[in-house]
């Protein structure tokens, strides 16, 4: 093998690590939430989710998110960001009177229902997505997520990772309003 050959072998590993600390370095400040959904401004998907048994509130599907503005978050009870999200949801809630649904992902009943009777319950409907099927209908890439879905059942904003306080005013309420007018 001639020299420069061998030259260029050997630096090669080099070159490749130099590109990917680019890759890295471009993206090591950039927002996690920012995450696209293809989903935006499209209909939610069809799907069916049964009440979670011991809750006192009902599953819900596709045509219960139409007539009114919804806020729709998935969470489970082994979902550790989902316990400090807990009471942002609550302030939501009381903030804005929203309906907010609760898609229930990969969770046993009554370990969601213990969270519930731990934390409270702030949601107006709670589907049980026992396999993570209609999670991954929706495009979750992990909980919590949530989504404001306007009267006319068309997903308008999506919000990756837990919510916090300030997200209320900065992104949630405006962007409740916007799916108001649409």
């Amino acid at each position: 093998m001639s020299k420069p050959l061998r030259l260029l072998l050997a630096l090669l590993p080099l070159v490749a690590l130099v590109a990917l600390l680019g890759v890295f370095a471009l993206n090591i400040n950039r927002d996690p939430s920012l995450i696209q959904s293809v989903l935006i401004d499209k209909p939610a998907p069809q799907f069916t989710l049964p009440a979670v048994e011991g809750t006192s509130v009902p599953g819900f599907d596709t045509a219960a998110l139409a007539g009114e503005v919804t806020v729709v978050n998935v969470f489970a009870s082994w979902c550790i960001p989902c316990r400090d999200e807990h009471p942002v949801l609550e302030a939501l809630k009381a903030q804005t009177g929203v309906r907010l649904f609760g898609m229930n992902q990969k969770d046993a009943a009554e370990n969601a229902v213990a969270f519930l009777t731990e934390l409270g319950n702030p949601y107006d409907a709670i589907g049980a997505d026992a396999n993570g099927r209609t999670s991954i209908d929706w495009g979750v890439y992990g909980v919590p997520e949530t989504f404001i879905v306007d009267a006319k059942g068309v997903i308008r904003f999506k919000h990756v990772g837990p919510l916090e306080m300030d997200d209320i005013a900065k992104e949630i309420i405006p962007a409740i309003e916007k799916a108001k007018q649409s």
